[in-house]
C-alpha cells in the first residue's frame, strides 16, 4: 500500500480504525481480532487506530499484546479525554492532570514507551481548548508522545488549539453520507498544512449495502441507538444505498472499495481508518488504495449518494451534544 504523509509522520494511505476489535459493534473474538490484526501487516496497513475509551482501555491492551513485536514498522494513534468511570459512564475531562494520567495509562497498556498520535477524543466544555493543548504539548516535551491531534472539533477550536502547538491531524467522521467537514473543518486543515483522517468513511458499514435489516444488530451494537438505522429512516436510507451500490457495479468495484477510493481521490492528506472484524473485507479495503476516479465519476458518486438523501444525524441527542464539530 502506498504512503501519506500526517505531520511528521509517514502512514499507509488506508489505516486500521480498531474500535470494532473490542468496542462498539458487538463482541468480537479475541482470536479473530489477533487475526485481523496480524493479517492487515500483511497487507500493507501500518496505522493503528485506538482509544483509551475503547472497550475501556481493551482495545489498547489487545493492540500493545499483539502488535509490540513490529512496534517500530507500525504507526500507533490513541486517544485522551474521553473514558469510562467505574460505572460505565462517559466522562469528558481535558484538565492537563487528566490528559497526563491518561497517557501515561494509555502507555502501559500499550506496551510502548511513546504513541506517534495523540488526540483529544474530545473537547471538553468546561476546560478551555488553550489548558488541554498546553497539557499535550508538555506530554509531547517529555517525549511520551510524538505527533498532537484533535477528533470532532469545530474550525475554530482547531485556530485556537494550532495557535498553541501545531496540530498534525483532525480526525472526525467524513463519508459519503457525513459530510459536515466540507462546511469549513476540511479548508481550515489545509489552509494550516494539518492531514485530515476521516473515521467510519464506510458509513458504520451501511455504506456496503450489506446491512439489509438492523434486527441481526445485538444488544451492545451502538447502531442499535443511530437515528440513521432507527425504523423510521433506515428503510429510506437503504434505498439510497441500494442506488450507491448499483454505480458501484457499473463502475467495477464493491461499494466499500468506491466509498474509500472516493476519499482518497479527494485530496492526498486524507487517511481514512476503516474497522472490520472480517479478513475478507480487511483485504478489499486495502485495495481500495489502487483505485483512480475521474472528476465525471466523482461528481456521480457525490449525486447518487449526497447527505440530503439522508435521514437521521448521524449520532443520537447525547451523542451529538458531546461534539464540537460541524455536523
Amino acid at each position: 500500500m502506498h504512503k501519506r504523509r500526517l505531520g511528521s509522520l509517514s502512514v499507509s494511505a488506508i489505516g486500521l480504525g480498531c474500535m470494532s476489535l473490542s468496542h462498539g459493534y458487538g463482541r468480537c473474538d479475541p482470536a479473530q481480532a489477533e487475526k485481523v490484526l496480524l493479517k492487515s501487516l500483511d497487507l500493507g496497513y501500518d496505522f493503528f487506530d485506538t482509544a483509551a475509551v475503547y472497550g475501556f482501555g481493551t482495545n489498547e491492551t489487545l493492540l500493545g499484546r499483539i502488535l509490540k513485536p513490529h512496534r517500530q514498522s507500525i504507526t500507533l494513534a490513541s486517544k485522551c479525554a474521553l473514558y469510562g468511570d467505574s460505572s460505565g459512564k462517559r466522562i469528558i475531562d481535558g484538565s492537563r492532570q487528566n490528559l497526563h494520567r491518561m497517557c501515561d495509562e494509555s502507555l502501559q497498556r500499550l506496551q510502548t514507551d511513546v504513541i506517534d498520535l495523540y488526540y483529544l477524543h474530545r473537547k471538553d466544555p468546561d476546560t478551555e481548548i488553550e489548558e488541554s493543548m498546553h497539557a499535550l504539548a508538555e506530554l509531547k516535551q517529555q517525549g511520551k508522545i510524538r505527533n498532537i491531534g484533535l477528533s470532532e472539533v469545530s474550525s475554530d477550536t482547531i485556530r485556537r488549539a494550532h495557535a498553541i502547538h501545531p496540530v498534525a491531524a483532525v480526525q472526525s467522521e467524513y463519508s459519503l453520507w457525513s459530510r459536515g467537514a466540507e462546511r469549513d473543518v476540511l479548508d481550515t486543515c489545509r489552509e494550516l498544512g494539518i492531514g485530515f483522517v476521516p473515521f467510519s468513511p464506510v458509513g458504520r458499514g451501511m455504506l456496503t449495502g450489506k446491512i439489509r435489516s438492523t434486527q441481526g444488530f445485538s444488544e451492545s451494537d451502538l447502531r442499535r441507538n443511530m437515528p440513521r438505522f432507527a425504523d423510521n429512516a433506515f428503510g429510506h436510507n437503504l434505498a439510497v444505498v441500494d442506488q450507491f451500490c448499483t454505480l458501484a457495479k457499473e463502475l467495477g468495484h464493491n461499494p466499500a472499495q468506491l466509498t474509500l477510493a472516493w476519499l482518497l481521490n479527494k485530496g492526498d492528506d486524507l487517511i481514512p481508518i476503516p474497522g472490520t472484524t472480517d479478513l475478507e473485507h480487511l483485504a478489499e479495503n486495502a485495495s481500495a488504495s489502487e483505485i483512480s476516479l475521474t472528476s465525471a465519476e466523482i461528481e456521480q458518486i457525490e449525486t447518487v449518494l449526497h447527505p440530503n438523501l439522508i435521514k437521521g444525524e448521524r449520532y443520537p441527542a447525547a451523542g451529538m451534544r458531546e461534539i464540537d464539530s460541524e455536523n
